[in-house]
């Protein structure tokens, strides 16, 4: 499937969209809320080690979550999206600790065990993500050509299981224990996915993430 198309050029290169992850047009407070995200940035990430706008973190995800291309800084694409942020974050004050923000950090007590989590995946996923993982009408591939790339998120087992835990399978969240969660995660971000040729550059002083797949 070709990489869908803004402003004439292909910013998109897998088949997600941004509310695979943020669900319900990001209102969700389970699933890495957009309600008051405006209101941090601009915020220092340790990842590349610079003071990001809200417009930086956008981009990021389209070039890792999306597997594509940064927006031009003028593109109206991208204005949209962070007034639509903006919008969303009317009446949260500037600065402020939002309690809602990202996933809810979950803890697994034992070994992660891919193998398990394959069986819950054939068992509880496959109706949306498919037996192969490529997706189907219901749902978006977690893993391949056309899933996000190793510099995504979601490609750390312990984000992939946090959201797993709050939110799948869709509409039952919180029925996962967080063993399953990371046993699910950890079987799903073992398959192949794209590389991130620009992986090199992240965390220039330290502080990388001990699940960090790279």
């Amino acid at each position: 499937m070709p990489a869908r198309r803004l402003g004439g050029k292909p910013y998109v290169g897998n088949r997600l969209n941004c509310t695979n992850c943020h669900l319900d047009g990001g209102l969700n407070p389970n699933s890495v809320s957009f309600v008051g995200l405006a209101s941090v940035y601009p915020e220092y990430r340790t990842r590349n080690a610079k003071v990001n706008t809200l417009a930086d973190r956008i981009n990021e995800c389209f070039e890792r979550s999306l597997n594509g291309r940064a927006l031009p800084p003028d593109s109206s694409k991208l204005q949209a999206i962070v007034a639509y942020i903006t919008w969303l974050s009317e009446g949260v004050p500037q600065g402020v600790t939002i309690p809602w923000r990202g996933l809810e950090h979950i803890v697994s007590r034992r070994a992660l065990d891919p193998a398990n989590g394959k069986k819950i995946f054939a068992n509880k996923c496959v109706f949306c993500h498919g037996s192969d993982g490529q997706g189907t009408m219901s749902g978006p591939p977690v893993w391949g050509p056309q899933s996000y790339n190793i510099a995504a998120g979601m490609a750390r087992v312990s984000v992939a299981a946090a959201f797993i835990k709050s939110n799948m399978p869709r509409t039952r969240g919180w029925t996962l224990s967080d063993d399953d969660a990371y046993d699910v995660a950890s079987f799903i971000n073992a398959q192949p996915r794209p590389d991130f040729p620009d992986k090199v550059h992240d965390w220039p002083k330290g502080d990388k993430p001990a699940d960090s797949p790279y």
